[in-house]
């Protein structure tokens, strides 16, 4: 049976296409909709340029027909604008504000329903609306185009039961190959089916659909940083291998995501001259309550927000004096940054921008859309490496959640693609009350 989709305002904020993904069903947008886009269309960044395309796409669409009447979309479906009647409104529940946007929308559900047989859904990322929506006999949907089951989130890692003979012809041979099927660049923990402590570690390569040992450079040191487990050995492997042009790396707080990254950065920039430039960016979103305005210049301005970067070169070049007493030799990342192999930026300027050969790092990513990323991983020149980093159970940003961020996103649409890879970091090493923290609180 057809049924008929009432979409609020945050679902376009969200996903400007929103309209097309509803197959042949009809989409109503209340006309408050509208006057919410155009609130929202003056604003920075990505929900102020959403905003605008869905107005555009809504004002595309109207060249084919009154909005009002209805407008055939591509797959059979009825878009229309809704007029929200006074007399609906009158009869919501007293406690529900007349002149709130929100409750319009639920009085043009209403009034839907009322008039056809079909099944009338209110669509909205907003919690509390959902449940407005309920409590009126509504039936309400968060908008799930681009959610992944963060239950069922691919890993990029898995163990394999095999004979001694097999992990020996490995090392013998430098690859093998099995019958079982396995993810591109996905990580192998080979264990021994009569010795269970016998274990070796090697990658099914993307290209070759070989499983081959991980490199020395996985155990080794790396910028004076060395890998402490398994999972961090396997996430050095992908970010030193040429060949992957994409490296998501998740873990919660302290499990060395961005460490890792940067020291792969460094070594493959300043130490092998593989790439021209190390570029790391984050998005600017605050927790917890926003300073507002910052003073100064723009390095000034970004101090705060990029400290956790600092905070990680003050480690890896602590560790190269903690081997070099003589600290004169060591380049610090101020001399990087004047010799142009390191760049610290925000993303609010990437739009347009076009990076080659360069060891792109994007830290939080987590707290990024889908569409963001995508502006991200289309800004890609020639021989660039992009890495992402972040922790889905730590957002910032209201508009997005664990299973519906850009990150989680880019996880489940990159993994079966042979130029990526993907490791999620378990075991906290910052510190041990660090580890402990994030298991008790």
């Amino acid at each position: 049976m057809k049924k008929v989709f009432v979409l609020d305002t945050n679902v376009l904020l969200h996903d400007p296409n929103a309209m097309w993904q509803f197959e042949d069903n009809d989409v109503v947008l209340p006309i408050t909709v509208i006057e919410e886009l155009d609130r929202f269309k003056k604003q920075p960044e990505m929900t102020g340029r959403n905003a605008r395309q869905a107005s555009r796409n809504l004002d595309a669409l109207r060249q084919k027909g009154h909005l009002t009447d209805g407008v055939t979309l591509e797959k059979g479906g009825l878009l229309r604008v809704a007029l929200c009647q006074r007399q609906t409104l009158q009869e919501l529940p007293a406690e529900l504000e007349r002149d709130s946007g929100d409750n319009a929308i639920l009085a043009v559900a209403l009034e839907l329903k009322h008039q056809c047989q079909c099944p009338v859904i209110v669509v909205s990322k907003d919690t509390n609306l959902r449940i407005k929506a309920d409590a009126l006999g509504l039936t309400a949907e968060d908008y799930e185009n681009d959610k992944v089951d963060v239950d069922e989130l691919y890993t990029g890692t898995v163990e394999v039961l095999l004979t001694s003979d097999r992990i020996d012809q490995l090392y013998k041979q430098g690859s093998i190959s099995l019958e079982q099927e396995f993810f591109p660049n996905q990580a192998l923990t080979l264990v021994d089916e009569a010795n269970p402590s016998h274990t070796a570690l090697a990658i099914f390569d993307g290209i070759t659909k070989q499983i081959v040992p991980l490199s020395k450079l996985a155990s080794s040191e790396v910028s004076h940083i060395r890998a402490r487990n398994r999972e961090q050995k396997f996430a050095l492997e992908l970010l030193l291998r040429d060949a992957i042009s994409l490296v998501t790396l998740v873990g919660q707080a302290g499990t060395g995501k961005t460490l890792l990254a940067i020291a792969a950065g460094l070594t493959k920039v300043a130490d092998d001259r593989d790439y021209t430039r190390l570029l790391i960016s984050r998005p600017v979103v605050p927790m917890g309550k926003d300073l507002g305005y910052l003073p100064g210049d723009v390095n000034e301005k970004l101090t705060p927000w990029m400290q956790p970067l600092y905070d990680n070169f003050d480690l890896i070049f602590g560790a190269q004096d903690a081997v070099n007493k003589f600290a004169h030799r060591r380049k610090g990342y101020e001399e990087l940054i004047q010799h142009g192999l390191l760049q610290i930026e925000p993303l609010t300027y990437i739009r347009g921008r076009t990076i080659p050969k360069q060891f792109f790092i994007v830290d939080e990513a987590q707290n990024l859309t889908p569409h963001e990323v995508k502006t991200i991983l289309t800004r890609a020149g020639e021989d660039t490496k992009i890495v992402l980093t972040g922790d889905i159970n730590q957002i910032d940003n209201p508009y997005v959640d664990a299973s519906s961020n850009g990150l989680t996103y880019v996880i489940e649409r990159f993994k079966q693609d042979p130029i990526a890879g993907h490791i999620t970091l378990v075991k906290g090493e910052r510190s041990k009350l660090a580890e402990r923290a994030v298991a008790l609180l």
